[in-house]
């Protein structure tokens, strides 16, 4: 019999050409391997400053993964995360808004959204995620999957209709998100439930708010003033009570000293029932009961201080400085109430973020151009790596806590 009149049955032909299927599948993936299979939770964004560009780190390994170019301006950047921690929303100086893939480690989309912001939000649900703006004042929401604009909400105020520059912005429960005016003097608090139809409501702060943040449970949003001693409270259970002035003349006698940096608010140093906050043109932090909102203590630190960021166990408080003293670290005991430790890791401490259960800090340190890492217990470093003009640092733990 010849080869031409031999023919295979159909269970025999389709066994072939599944083998070969599986083979050219194989080959394929071979020859082009995809990203390595991993989940999201212990990976986080180091944002190098000078160069518009974000390493992404595995926050267990201790390592950099890979780098994303491109972002712009990212001397005033901050990140959220998505609900699946998968992807980063970048909001550069220069109003880009960048989402990257971090397990594709590239770029998904980009914006330009306007032309000067500094931080923004991802709403309770995920799916929209908000820019505060200086220029022009306002905030702007953002589909979180497409960057598709939802709804622009201008900062307006005075007869003269002025925008105001907008700070301080925190989410909240309900696909709401508190903010501050900063030449406005206000506290604004926009429900985006329906993007189609924000509605917001306006409280009276106080001179020049600087920052804000919401307390964990979502309840209060805080607001520091840059223009006089004191913070707004406004209570968001019984926002009809209106604005509380909490430390009201906290440094009433004393000349301020001048103010070489901002400090920031948004380092949530709440624990074990108290508020650390940085005291502005003052060496101390404020110590505050959250039950009564009292002032119930100060600790004298090294310098003004910028981020006072709790650990989260709530045992210590860490605590970086401006400049001239921007090189030193100071940890507080939150059950003594004093200072334990003074480190000096490097020159321009700018940012630290604990890995989610607490046991190390990473420390970005601009000009030596170093991240360095810290055991919490024994305040020693573990180690070190180069990373150019480093700033904030951000893991993706964030993406299920409010406020953050």
């Amino acid at each position: 019999m010849s080869n031409a009149n031999v023919r295979l049955s159909p269970p025999l032909l389709w066994a072939g050409i599944l083998a070969l299927m599986v083979w050219l599948l194989s080959a394929c993936t071979t020859a082009t391997p995809g990203p390595a299979l991993r989940g999201t939770g212990d990976l986080g964004v180091l944002v190098e400053r000078a160069d518009g560009r974000v390493k992404i780190v595995d926050t267990s390994a201790r390592r950099v993964l890979a780098e994303v170019d491109g972002l712009g301006d990212l001397s005033h950047a901050s990140v959220v995360f998505s609900r699946d921690a998968r992807y980063a929303y970048v909001f550069g100086r220069d109003g880009g808004l960048t989402k990257v893939d971090l397990l594709t480690e590239r770029i998904e989309r980009r914006i330009m959204q306007s032309g000067n912001a500094i931080g923004g939000a991802i709403s309770q649900d995920g799916r929209i995620v908000v820019a505060q703006n200086y220029s022009p004042g306002g905030i702007k929401a953002f589909d979180a999957d497409t960057l598709e604009l939802l709804a622009d909400v201008p900062a307006t105020y005075g007869d003269d209709g002025l925008r105001s520059k907008v700070v301080g912005l925190a989410d909240l429960p309900g696909n709401r998100f508190a903010y501050a005016l900063f030449d406005a003097g206000e506290i604004r608090v926009t429900d985006l439930s329906d993007p189609a139809h924000p509605r917001t409501e306006r409280y009276g702060a106080g001179r020049q708010p600087y920052d804000g943040l919401v307390t964990p449970d979502g309840r209060y949003y805080i607001a520091g003033l840059f223009g006089e001693d004191g913070l707004a409270l406004l209570d968001l259970w019984r926002p009809e009570q209106g604005v509380r002035r909490i430390l009201a003349g906290y440094g009433k006698g004393d000349a301020p000293l001048p103010v070489y940096k901002m400090p920031h608010l948004r380092g949530w140093a709440i624990a074990g029932g108290r508020a650390y906050l940085p005291a502005i043109g003052r060496h101390e932090v404020l110590v505050v009961d959250t039950g009564s909102w009292q002032e119930v203590g100060r600790i004298a630190v090294k310098s003004q201080p910028v981020f006072v960021m709790a650990r989260p166990d709530g045992r210590e408080v860490w605590v970086n400085f401006a400049f001239p003293d921007n090189g030193w670290v100071q940890v507080i005991d939150t059950l003594a109430q004093r200072l334990t430790d003074t480190l000096q890791p490097g020159r321009a401490i700018l940012h630290m973020e604990f890995a989610p259960r607490g046991e190390v800090v990473w420390l970005s340190s601009r000009d030596d151009n170093q991240v360095f890492i810290y055991d919490t217990a024994s305040h020693r470093q573990l180690g070190h790596f180069a990373a150019a003009s480093p700033s904030g640092i951000f893991f993706t733990s964030r993406a299920a806590r409010t406020g953050f």
